[in-house]
C-alpha cells in the first residue's frame, strides 16, 4: 500500500477499542424506522413487526478477498458492503441495516480507518441502511472485515432458489464478467509497477471493468423495478462466484434443469476487448469470472410481456426438466454441460 510518509498517523492504542469504535461511527445516522435503537448500548434493538427478517454475513480477509496495493480504503468499505446488502436483494428484500466488525494489525493508523468507514457510510447513505454495531479487534496478519446485513420482506414477495419451475425464463440483470477483467487488469498493472515503480498506469481505457472490480453496485434497483412491474421472481440468486456456478445452485435447489444460450449472454464492449487483449474468452469469463454483484432470477413464461424490452433485464435461457440437465447452448447449437467453476477461497493455487 503506498502511503504519504509526511502524512499524520494517530495510532490505534491511543483511542482503546471503545474510542475507536466511537470516533469511528461518530457520522453515523439511523434513518430506518425498524431501527429503534443502533449504535451506543449493548445491543441494537429492532422492530419488524409482521415483516420477515432476512439475514446474511460475509467475512474478507486481506490476501485472499482484496489486495490493498490497488484497492483503495474508501472503495473497500464500500464493497464490504455491497457485498452483503446483494444478499438481500437476491432474497427480493429490501437492507435496512448492517453491523460491521474488523480486525487490523498495527500497521494501519486511525486515518486509515476512517478512510475505510468514510466508505462504509457512502454505501449506507446510498443505499439507506442503518449501520447499528459492530467490532473492532487486533490481527497479526493485515486486515479483516466482517459485515453482517439484515433486511425485511413480505413472506409473499421472498424470493428463494428453490421456486424454479420447467420452462420458466432465466433472467440476469446488467452485464457480466466486468469485475472479472478489471481484476486482471489491476494484476497487470501492479507486475509492471513492481518492476518500474515510477510508470504510472492508464486505467483510462479499462474505466468500467475496473469500477466493477473496486467499486461494485448491489442491485436495489432490481427488486423495486421487478415490485413495479409486477413480476415476482419463481427463483432468485446473486452472481457472486460466476454465472455457471449461480445456475448450478438454482437448478439443484429448485430440482430442474436449465438451456443456457451462449449468445444471450450479455457482455459488455470493454469486456469483449480487454478478453481479445488477454486472450480469454468471454462466455468463459461470465461462466466463471465471479463478483458481478448482478441477479439472476427465474421468471413465469406469464410474465415475460412485463419485462421485455427492458434495457436492465436480459433473458438468458429457460429452465427444463431434471433429466436433461443444466447444459449451455453454443453458438454453434451444441450442448456442453455446466461446471461450477467460480472463485473458490479454499482452492490451492
Amino acid at each position: 500500500m503506498l502511503e504519504d510518509k509526511n502524512k499524520e498517523r494517530t495510532s490505534l492504542e491511543t483511542l482503546g477499542e471503545f474510542g475507536l469504535i466511537e470516533h469511528l461511527t461518530q457520522h453515523f445516522t439511523t434513518k430506518q424506522p425498524t431501527t429503534i435503537k443502533g449504535i451506543g448500548d449493548d445491543a441494537a434493538v429492532l422492530d419488524f413487526k409482521k415483516k420477515k427478517t432476512v439475514l446474511s454475513t460475509d467475512l474478507l480477509v486481506e490476501g485472499v478477498h482484496f489486495d490493498l496495493s490497488y484497492m483503495p480504503l474508501k472503495h473497500l468499505g464500500y464493497k464490504a458492503v455491497m457485498v452483503n446488502l446483494s444478499d438481500i436483494y437476491a432474497m427480493n428484500a429490501m437492507a435496512t441495516q448492517i453491523t460491521v466488525s474488523i480486525a487490523v494489525s498495527n500497521r494501519f493508523p486511525l486515518e486509515a480507518l476512517e478512510e475505510l468507514y468514510a466508505g462504509i457510510q457512502l454505501a449506507c447513505t446510498t443505499y439507506g441502511v442503518d449501520m447499528i454495531g459492530g467490532d473492532t479487534t487486533s490481527s497479526k496478519t493485515g486486515m479483516l472485515i466482517s459485515v453482517t446485513a439484515l433486511g425485511e420482506a413480505s413472506e409473499e414477495n421472498l424470493a428463494y432458489r428453490s421456486g424454479a419451475k420447467e420452462n420458466d425464463l432465466l433472467v440476469v440483470t446488467g452485464d457480466l464478467g466486468g469485475a472479472y477483467m478489471g481484476l486482471q487488469v489491476l494484476e497487470r498493472e501492479k507486475e509492471v509497477f513492481k518492476v518500474n515503480p515510477n510508470n504510472q498506469p492508464d486505467l483510462e481505457p479499462y474505466a468500467y471493468i475496473v469500477e466493477r472490480q473496486l467499486k461494485p453496485e448491489a442491485r436495489k434497483d432490481i427488486v423495486e423495478l421487478l415490485a413495479k412491474l409486477k413480476v415476482k421472481p419463481t427463483s432468485m440468486i446473486d452472481i457472486s462466484d460466476g454465472l455457471s456456478s449461480e445456475i448450478l445452485h438454482l437448478c439443484k435447489n429448485s430440482e430442474v434443469g436449465c438451456a443456457l444460450y451462449e449468445n444471450k449472454i450479455p457482455l459488455d464492449p470493454t469486456v469483449i476487448s480487454t478478453c481479445e487483449e488477454f486472450k480469454m474468452d468471454g462466455t468463459m469469463i461470465a461462466l466463471s469470472g465471479g463478483e458481478d454483484y448482478e441477479l439472476l432470477f427465474t421468471i413465469d413464461q406469464a410474465d415475460f410481456p412485463k419485462i421485455k424490452g427492458n434495457p436492465n433485464l436480459t433473458v438468458i435461457g429457460h429452465m427444463t426438466d431434471k433429466s436433461q440437465g443444466a447444459n449451455l447452448v453454443t453458438r454453434a447449437e451444441t450442448l456442453i454441460p455446466l461446471k461450477a467453476q467460480g472463485w473458490n477461497s479454499f482452492q490451492t493455487e
